[in-house]
């Protein structure tokens, strides 16, 4: 299935799942589909490793929860997130490293401060790897970073909005 993208999302610098600068980190990048859900590309490497050539549960785990965090944005705004109160994780497949893999996420229920959402991890094939459901507290940046943050390290990625990414 194709999802039409209307925007790309900011990341920053140091964050696990999407920092520049964090040697460690996914590098992931996050885009909003014109049907209000988020779609993160990555591509897990050895460090991310937990049997060989199979990426760790809990990086799975983590890019669901911050996918999931992120479908908030796509209804309100670059500085609107989801500060994670539950999330339940169900692992079907192993995740394999070295080929970009692609994250979904959506809000199911927005009830005013707390709202709810899914997401898949996919494999190139098709095949969802996990799957996760959760419940997120609303939250502006400014009430779960400081200014410093917001004007030097959130900032919108370089690169090309693709027109379109399938899943």
């Amino acid at each position: 299935m194709n999802h039409k993208i209307k925007n790309s999302q900011h990341i920053s610098k140091q964050c696990l799942v999407c920092g520049t600068e964090n040697q460690f980190g996914l590098k992931t990048r996050f885009f909003e589909t014109e049907e209000n859900e988020v779609i993160a590309l990555f591509t897990p490497r050895e460090e991310h490793q937990s049997y060989p050539g199979i990426a760790h549960g809990g990086v799975s785990a983590a890019l669901l929860d911050e996918v999931i965090g992120r479908a908030i944005m796509a209804h309100y705004d670059q500085n609107t997130f989801g500060v994670t109160i539950d999330l339940q994780v169900k692992y079907k497949k192993p995740v394999p490293l070295g080929i970009e893999l692609k994250v979904i996420g959506r809000v199911t229920n927005d009830r005013g401060r707390l709202y709810e959402g899914t997401g898949e991890l996919y494999l190139p094939d098709g095949t969802v790897a996990v799957l996760a459901q959760g419940k997120y507290m609303k939250r502006s940046l400014g009430q779960i970073t400081n200014s410093h943050f917001i004007e030097e390290e959130w900032f919108s990625p370089d690169g090309v909005l693709p027109d379109e990414i399938e899943l």
